[in-house]
């Protein structure tokens, strides 16, 4: 039998230049592009004939995705290495159930959870008492809320939604800045409640809660482990727990979203995981050749490893989702960022690769001339949102108008004869002003920015995920590679504050010094 990845890549070699693709396939754009609530996606302008895709298409029949998927939404311990079930799809289903993980029925306890997120954000939000909520998390409890915010937030928010998630104290200083101790909320989210960064963020807003009366009533926490909540003096009742089978970075569903629900209302959050539901049935209902995150999965997967590009870049044309790229960077390469598989065998083929942004029309002054003419071939995701959300709509038109024309000029470049005519004759100056071309994009068009469109695009992007965990042989839900780090600088900290020094390299030693020193 031929191996479907060798298969690829002889498809893959043979096929024709990008530009020429269009000319020898009338119908690509109608074949390669695919809908699905309420996003379109584009992927035309990727480097691979139909034919090709096709054979990409066999890698997921190779790898069984009907089964994994179903043992991903029947609470199946696909998270081995923790031996946990990932779940956070349930957090958002309608209320048809039942859901299970791990063999034991969690649809009472996912309903009840959310109707107690939905009701306190109403209750918040009635009394009139609370002008803004200060999120303390990082990481997974705080990517996620955030660009839910920016992307969603009023110009003009009734509650002002504030985020405190770096150590550095100048963030959490900033975060409080003009607020009043005695009409602000805070919400510690914390999975473990022992991160170091959250809990001394937490500190620092406990104290500055203490300076007005009836602190411990504007004190929140939203955790998997209520004991240490409780321990830091949250009241029983400002206690928001969710479960073990809730990953850190797909934690937005649950009560780590209570910020967003009481800060946008509990419509919009709803809303926002109507939607993610709606991509949640998509990709278990759509053939394969049709399935959003499986396309967009494998074109990711065909760059990086067929035509071995090691990064890419993801950039929204639209300010609101300047979040985006972040929010990838740790959904894709703390997900798949692996060397090992599931086997415990190092992998046969890179994983994830680098993925930055900014947005558009910011990336096109700063990065877009490596993308255009640079020496490394990096493919581009360009997400843009078809109706405006506010403003001129000619500024609108203007945006997309670039958008659109980036993708065009990434892929038909300029070529030297062309080039010549533009640079009056002069030849080294052509062949500083040509474009290769032939460089790869995608294009995601969101039909608006609303809660329900919103939520399909994260949820999309989870599930393209897991597909190419799949693919790769990995398991998606741990990330063992975070705790070396965590665990040096909990050794490092006593020493820096004057502690006895422990035994590290001649570098480490040389800087612990240094910092120590008056």
């Amino acid at each position: 039998m031929t191996d479907p990845w060798e298969a690829l890549a002889v498809s893959a070699a043979a096929d024709p230049p990008l530009r020429r693709l269009f000319d020898i396939e009338p119908d690509r754009v109608h074949g390669l592009t695919f809908e699905a609530c309420g996003l379109a996606l584009d992927l035309s302008k990727q480097p691979w004939s139909q034919a090709t895709f096709a054979r990409a298409l066999d890698l997921v029949a190779a790898a069984d995705l009907p089964a994994a998927r179903q043992g991903l939404f029947a609470g199946e311990p696909v998270n081995a290495s923790e031996g946990r079930a990932v779940l956070h799809m349930a957090l958002r289903a309608p209320e048809a159930g039942p859901w299970t993980a791990l063999g034991q029925d969690v649809t009472d306890e996912v309903r009840s959870a959310r109707d107690r997120i939905l009701a306190f954000a109403e209750e918040v939000r009635g009394k009139g008492e609370i002008d803004a909520v200060l999120h303390i998390g990082i990481g997974g409890s705080d990517l996620g809320p955030r660009l839910v915010w920016e992307a969603l937030a009023p110009v003009a928010p009734g509650i002002d939604l504030r985020f405190a998630a770096n150590v550095d104290p100048s963030e959490i200083t900033a975060a409080l800045a003009g607020l009043d101790p005695a009409r602000t909320l805070v919400m510690v989210v914390s999975k473990t409640f022992t991160t170091q960064e959250t809990l001394f963020n937490a500190r620092a807003a406990r104290a500055w809660l203490e300076t007005a009366p009836g602190a411990g009533s504007r004190l929140v926490a939203v955790t998997a482990a209520p004991e240490a909540a409780a321990a830091f003096g949250v009241a029983p009742e400002r206690l928001f727990p969710f479960a073990d089978w809730v990953g850190g970075r797909f934690s937005l569903w649950s009560a780590v979203g209570l910020s967003c629900a009481i800060a946008l209302g509990p419509e919009a959050f709803s809303g926002l995981l109507r939607g993610a539901a709606a991509m949640d049935a998509h990709f278990r209902q759509a053939p394969a050749g049709e399935n959003l995150p499986v396309v967009l999965a494998l074109a990711h997967v065909f760059n990086r490893d067929i035509l071995g590009r090691p990064a890419r870049a993801v950039v929204p044309y639209a300010r609101r989702l300047r979040l985006l790229p972040a929010f990838l960077q740790q959904l894709e390469m703390e997900s798949n960022g692996k060397r090992v598989g599931r086997d415990g065998r190092p992998v046969a083929r890179p994983t994830a690769g680098v993925v930055f942004g900014e947005p558009g029309t910011n990336g096109q002054h700063a990065f877009f001339q490596a993308l255009h003419q640079g020496t490394d071939v990096i493919p581009l995701d360009i997400l843009a949102v078809r109706q405006p959300v506010e403003g001129d709509p000619a500024a609108h038109r203007a945006l997309l108008a670039n958008a659109v024309a980036q993708a065009e000029a990434l892929m038909a470049g300029r070529t030297e004869a062309e080039a010549l005519q533009a640079a009056g004759g002069d030849p080294v100056l052509a062949a500083q002003r040509a474009f290769p071309g032939d460089r790869p994009s995608g294009f995601l068009l969101m039909e608006r920015l609303d809660p329900p469109t919103l939520g399909a695009l994260l949820a999309l992007f989870e599930h393209k995920v897991f597909v190419e965990g799949l693919l790769w042989g990995l398991n998606s839900f741990d990330q063992w590679g975070v705790e070396l780090g965590k665990v040096l600088a909990a050794r490092i900290l006593p020493e820096l504050e004057g502690g006895p020094a422990g035994m590290h390299d001649p570098s480490t030693e040389a800087l612990i010094a240094r910092l120590r020193s008056d």
